[in-house]
């Protein structure tokens, strides 16, 4: 029987029961990709990060209940959280490998903050199947790398969304990206990723590597303040580096143990 640890962390949560849980799951070697596979199915959030140890830092993959995604940010947090508070690491910034190239977290107080690579978008005329998944018309439509980001009005229309998630699967995106200019934060969003098994993300973290870009842009300024309005909700502080962004917010450890397979 092989037994291995496991940390349940709350990811960009200001409370024990807010923000974005992750499983984190550190390995001395890597497993089969179908064995990781059927451990994040078993442990059912919207990802599970396995990492193992280099040379020069870790090497992270993440799954989905459903697939392997090329980049999680709420999960990295996660990790980053275990490595620092939990497993002794003593460094100032922790850098990952992973199939994104390389990801830093370094830790200021209570705050992690992610460094990765800047996504810019571009703007689409239409896009077939939005506004009957959405129920609502989006200002803006913007194809952002592997993700769709519309753009509304207002924060009511993003909180008031109800999805169809059959229809929503049709569009060719990992997940569709909803954002707003919001009062008192820079911007609000929300994820919806039926594609890849989670309807609704709490919070983003990849997500922001399209948004701050582009609010950046919209806003003429380069630190911003956001909240995904899911229901559990997470703030999220941003900073545009140019080709590169930074994603902050704080974490929790919600339960730790071991799994047995």
């Amino acid at each position: 029987m092989t037994t291995l640890k496991i940390f349940h962390v709350n990811a960009f949560a200001s409370g024990a029961f807010s923000g974005n849980p992750a499983a984190v799951v550190p390995l001395d070697f890597w497993l089969s990709e179908n064995l990781m596979q059927q451990i994040a199915a078993q442990n059912n959030l919207s990802e599970t990060a396995f990492f193992v140890k280099t040379a020069d830092g870790f090497h992270i993959r993440w799954f989905t209940p459903a697939v392997e995604v090329n980049l999680c940010g709420h999960a990295t947090l996660a990790s980053a959280y275990v490595i620092f508070e939990l497993l002794g690491f003593s460094g100032k910034t922790i850098t990952f490998d992973s199939k994104s190239g390389p990801l830093y977290v370094s830790k200021s107080g209570s705050e992690f903050f992610l460094n990765f690579p800047a996504v810019v978008s571009e703007e689409l005329q239409v896009l077939d199947g939005v506004v009957p998944a959405l129920g609502s018309t989006p200002t803006k439509i913007l194809k952002a790398a592997d993700d769709v980001l519309l753009i509304f009005e207002n924060e009511e229309t993003v909180a008031n969304l109800e999805p169809d998630f059959a229809l929503l699967s049709s569009i060719n995106a990992r997940g569709v990206i909803v954002s707003s200019l919001s009062n008192p934060y820079d911007f609000v969003c929300r994820f919806f990723g039926p594609n890849v098994g989670v309807n609704e993300d709490p919070v983003t973290g990849s997500a922001f590597t399209k948004l701050i870009p582009y609010w950046a842009g919209i806003l003429g300024k380069n630190e911003m303040n956001a909240c995904q309005i899911s229901k559990r909700r997470g703030d999220v502080s941003c900073q545009s580096l140019g080709d590169r962004v930074l994603i902050g917010g704080r974490a929790n450890l919600y339960l730790q143990g071991e799994i047995s397979f």
